[in-house]
């Protein structure tokens, strides 16, 4: 069976690849800034954003970037130590669910389209999404590429000194919000995390320099969506469940693993 002789398969792999590529290093960075329960409050933020852009008929992914953007720094400047995030996080998390349910109430909004905001539906994914999506990512890819040294050493050399750039903190908090925007376009806007936590926890185990977490963490986040997708297509289960649990077994062997040898 030749998944590829579908259009609609073709453009969940191309769409899927550069995401997992993104979160992969990008969860890296949220992993070691101790920001993983930040990624997933901006998860609940999407969905809200998502909401809204049903209800103001634009495209959910614009209104996704537009409240993770802004969420983000508001709550990267209300927190800037991580033992004051957790209020200012809760806080904004709780807003946020009950904006999206009230932008779902007042918009013509079926269940099955609040269903897909909150799951995703990577399978009906159109060609303009995914070259906007692929066009995100390769922006979020080229600004990593330039300013990874500055990141490097502010998420893992000062931040044990507390000497953690204002502005570096705030353009990360903005490729952060960029990649829960594009990533809940697979596992959607509540599992995002799955991407941005699982496979750069699974490289913190196994890998011991950088450049070896991020490989490790792309390719953890590679074989997870495209073995998803697969699975997916073959049994026409929802491909939300297949990465979860191809990544939740990963992190469980990698912790196994690292357990056993320390």
């Amino acid at each position: 069976m030749n998944l590829f002789a579908y259009a609609f398969m073709q453009n969940a792999f191309m769409a899927s690849t550069f995401i997992a590529i993104t979160t992969g290093i990008v969860g890296v960075f949220v992993v070691a800034r101790n920001m993983s329960f930040l990624a997933h409050t901006l998860s609940e933020v999407g969905f809200a954003g998502a909401a809204f852009a049903v209800f103001a008929g634009i495209r959910p992914l614009d209104g996704m970037l537009l409240f993770t953007a802004i969420s983000s720094i508001s709550v990267g400047r209300m927190s800037v130590q991580a033992s004051r995030r957790e209020a200012p996080i809760s806080a904004v998390s709780s807003l946020f669910i009950g904006l999206g349910i009230l932008f779902l109430s007042l918009s013509s909004a079926n269940a099955s389209y609040a269903t897909t905001i909150l799951f995703g539906s990577i399978i009906g994914i159109s060609q303009g999404d995914v070259w906007q999506l692929v066009a995100l990512a390769a922006g979020v890819l080229f600004t990593l590429y330039f300013g990874y040294r500055r990141l490097a050493f502010d998420s893992f050399g000062s931040a044990a000194q507390g000497l953690k750039s204002k502005y570096i903190s705030i353009y990360f908090l903005l490729i952060l919000a960029v990649s829960v925007s594009i990533g809940a376009q697979i596992v959607g806007s509540l599992l995002v995390f799955i991407l941005l936590t699982l496979p750069p926890n699974v490289a913190k185990y196994l890998g011991k320099t950088l450049p070896q977490m991020i490989v490790i963490s792309v390719v953890t986040a590679l074989i997870g969506v495209w073995s998803g997708l697969y699975l997916g297509f073959l049994t026409n289960w929802p491909v939300t469940f297949f990465i979860a649990a191809i990544e939740f077994g990963f992190y469980f062997l990698a912790l196994w693993y690292h357990q056993k040898t320390n």
